[in-house]
C-alpha cells in the first residue's frame, strides 16, 4: 500500500446530483409507407441541425472538406434519402433534435414519452412484417434518444430488435452505413465489445465502396473502432487504426491540420500506456507544434499539449524537462484565460506538478502549488467545503514526507471534521481523511487511535464496496501494519494478508509490484510460523517477481 499517495481523488463522493411540463404530440404521415412518427409542433422545434457527435462520441470528431464533398450535419452524416424519403430523413431529424432539446431541458419524462410513442408505432409496423431500412433509421433515433438519457437497460433492448433488421439488409441500402456505425458506438457503451467492432467494420466495408479507402469519411468509423479496440486490450490493432486515421488525413488535408490533433492525441496516450514512450514523445511533438502554428505560443491550447508532453517526458525520465513543461502550461493557461481558476484539468496539473517536485526533493515548490489548489478552492467554494478535503489531505501528505506528522495530523483531523459534517457516518468519503490520519497516526507511534480509525475505515468499506474490493484491500493493507507493531496474532495477520493478497491479485494482476509487496509479508509470517509447506510456493514466486522486476528497473 502507498497511503502518501498525492493524487489523490473523492472518488466514491459525489456532491453534485444531475436533476433531469409537456409538449403537445402530432403525427407526421409518410408518403411512402405507413410508419407514423410522433413530434411536437414545427413551431416548438428548437433547432433542426443534429451532429454526428452527438451520436457516435467527441473522439470521433472529424470534419472538414474532402474530395467527396461535405459530410452532412445530420444525424445521418453524408447521405441522404432522395424524392419522398427525404421527409423521413427531416422528420427523424427533428425527433433527436427534440429529444436533446427535452434533455437540455431537464424534461427527461417528456422525453420518454416521445420516445415510447415512437417506438409503440415502430413495433407495429415491425410487428406486421416491415423491417426495412426505414424502420431501422426510426430505431436507430430512439435508441440514440434512450442513450442521451442514460437508459442502457433500454438501449440494449433496442439493440437486439435493430440487429436482427439490419442483419437482413442489403450494404447497398442508404443510411444503413451510418446507422451500423451508430450501433458500433452504443454497443461500446454498453461494454460488448465484439458486437461494437463487428458493426463499426461493417460500417467501415459499406464506406469503403462508397467513397474509397482514402477518403475522410472513414475517419469517423475508424475512430470508433481505435477506441474500442484500446480499452478492450487489442492495443496492436487499436494502434494501426490510429495510424490509418492518420494516413488518410495526411494525404487528404495535410499533416499540420487541426483535424490530426483527435487521432494524435488518442495514439500518444495509447503509446503511453504501452511503455512506447519515445513513440508517444513524437506524436505529443506534432500536436504542440499544430497548435503552436495554428494559434500562436500563448494559446490556451498550446498549454493543453504541453502538459500531454510533460506527461511523456515524465514517463521516459527528463524530470528537468517535464517540469519545466507543466510550470510552463499552467502559466499559459492562466494567461490565457483558456480555463477558470478553479478548472479540474488546471488543478490536475498543479498536483501532477506538485508530486513530481516532491519526488526529485523540492518539497516546498510542491507544498505551495497544493496550498494554491486548497486556497483557490476555499475562496470559491466556502471554507469547509467537502471538495476542499482532497487538498487538506494532498498538504498533510506533504508535510508527512517532510516528517512533519504533527501538522499533517491537524490537517486531516479538519478534513475529517468537514466530512463527518457533511455526510453521514457510514458514506464511505469519510474513510478517505480517516485512512491518512490511521497513517499518520501510527507514524506518531500512536498506534491504538491508528488501529481505531483503520477498523473503522474498514467496516465502512466493506458494506459499500464489498470484502473483496480494492478500497477494503487499501484498507486492510494498512490495519496490517498497525496491527504489526501493536504483536497481534500471527495467524490473524496471516489471514489478512491473504485476502489483501487476492484483492491486489485481482486488481493489479498476479506480476505487479503490489502483489510483490504483500508476498514478502506473507512470507514472512508463513516463516515465522513455521508453514513450510506454504511458504515453499509463494517463495518461489516472489524469487521470480523480483527478478522480474529488477530487470524492469534496469531497462
Amino acid at each position: 500500500m502507498n497511503p502518501m499517495c498525492l493524487e489523490t481523488q473523492l472518488d466514491h463522493l459525489k456532491l453534485q446530483k444531475m436533476f433531469m411540463c409537456s409538449s403537445s404530440q402530432m403525427i407526421v404521415r409518410f408518403p411512402k409507407c405507413s410508419l407514423k412518427l410522433y413530434m411536437v409542433p414545427c413551431n416548438q422545434i428548437y433547432g433542426r441541425s443534429c451532429t454526428r457527435s452527438s451520436a457516435v462520441g467527441s473522439s470521433s470528431e472529424i470534419r472538414g472538406k474532402h474530395d467527396e464533398g461535405r459530410a452532412s450535419s445530420s444525424v445521418f452524416g453524408p447521405n441522404n434519402f432522395r424524392s419522398s424519403n427525404n421527409d423521413l430523413e427531416e422528420q427523424l431529424e427533428e425527433l433527436f433534435n427534440e429529444v436533446k432539446t427535452m434533455i437540455k431541458l431537464g424534461k427527461n419524462d417528456d422525453a420518454v414519452d416521445l420516445l415510447q410513442a415512437n417506438y409503440e408505432a415502430v413495433k407495429e409496423q415491425v410487428d406486421s412484417g416491415a423491417q426495412g431500412i426505414e424502420e431501422a433509421a426510426i430505431l436507430d433515433v430512439i435508441a440514440l434518444g434512450y442513450m442521451a438519457l442514460g437508459d442502457l437497460k433500454t438501449v440494449g433492448f433496442l439493440m437486439d430488435v435493430l440487429n436482427k433488421i439490419v442483419n437482413e439488409l442489403n450494404d447497398e441500402e442508404l443510411l444503413l452505413d451510418s446507422i451500423l456505425m451508430h450501433m458500433g458506438s452504443m454497443y461500446s457503451k454498453l461494454e460488448k465489445v465484439e458486437s461494437s467492432i463487428c458493426f463499426y467494420r461493417r460500417s467501415l466495408q459499406i464506406m469503403e465502396k462508397k467513397y474509397g479507402t482514402r477518403s475522410s469519411l472513414l475517419c469517423t468509423p475508424l475512430m470508433g473502432m481505435a477506441k474500442v479496440q484500446g480499452t478492450s486490450r487489442k492495443s496492436d490493432e487499436a494502434i494501426k487504426t490510429y495510424q490509418r486515421v492518420i494516413e488518410i488525413l495526411e494525404s487528404s488535408r495535410g499533416g499540420e491540420t487541426e483535424d490530426m490533433i483527435a487521432p494524435l492525441c488518442s495514439l500518444g496516450n495509447l503509446l503511453i500506456k504501452e511503455g512506447r514512450n519515445s513513440d508517444a514523445e513524437y506524436t505529443f511533438n506534432r500536436v504542440l507544434n499544430i497548435y503552436t502554428r495554428s494559434y500562436g505560443e500563448k494559446d490556451g491550447r498550446v498549454g493543453m499539449a504541453m502538459y500531454s508532453l510533460a506527461q511523456v517526458k515524465c514517463a521516459i525520465g527528463q524530470v528537468n524537462e517535464a517540469i519545466d513543461l507543466y510550470k510552463s502550461a499552467i502559466q499559459i493557461l492562466k494567461d490565457s484565460k483558456h480555463t477558470e481558476l478553479d478548472d479540474g484539468i488546471l488543478e490536475k496539473m498543479r498536483i501532477d506538478l506538485a508530486e513530481l517536485l516532491h519526488v526529485v526533493g523540492r518539497g516546498e515548490e510542491g507544498r505551495a502549488l497544493l496550498e494554491e489548489c486548497f486556497l483557490i478552492s476555499e475562496k470559491l467554494k466556502g471554507k469547509e467545503n467537502p471538495s476542499s478535503v482532497p487538498h487538506l489531505v494532498n498538504l498533510a501528505t506533504s508535510y508527512s514526507r517532510s516528517k512533519n506528522f504533527a501538522e499533517a495530523e491537524r490537517l486531516l483531523r479538519i478534513s475529517l471534521q468537514i466530512m463527518m459534517k457533511t455526510v453521514p457516518p457510514d458514506d464511505p468519503s469519510i474513510t478517505f481523511p480517516m485512512l491518512n490520519l490511521a497513517v499518520t497516526l501510527y507514524n506518531l507511534h500512536r498506534d491504538e487511535e491508528a488501529e481505531r480509525l483503520a477498523l473503522d475505515a474498514l467496516s465502512i468499506r466493506e458494506k459499500a464496496f464489498g470484502k473483496e474490493s480494492l478500497p477494503v484491500g487499501e484498507a486492510l493493507d494498512c490495519l496490517v501494519s498497525i496491527q504489526t507493531r501493536l504483536e497481534k496474532d500471527d495467524s490473524e495477520l496471516l489471514e489478512l494478508l491473504k485476502r489483501v493478497l487476492k484483492i491486489q491479485e485481482k486488481a493489479f494482476g498476479h506480476d505487479s509490484e503490489e502483489v510483490m509487496e504483500t508476498l514478502k509479508k506473507t512470507v514472512h509470517y508463513l516463516d515465522k510460523m513455521g508453514m513450510k509447506n506454504e511458504k515453499y510456493p509463494l517463495q518461489k514466486k516472489l524469487s521470480i517477481l523480483r527478478n522480474k522486476h529488477k530487470q524492469m528497473a534496469k531497462y
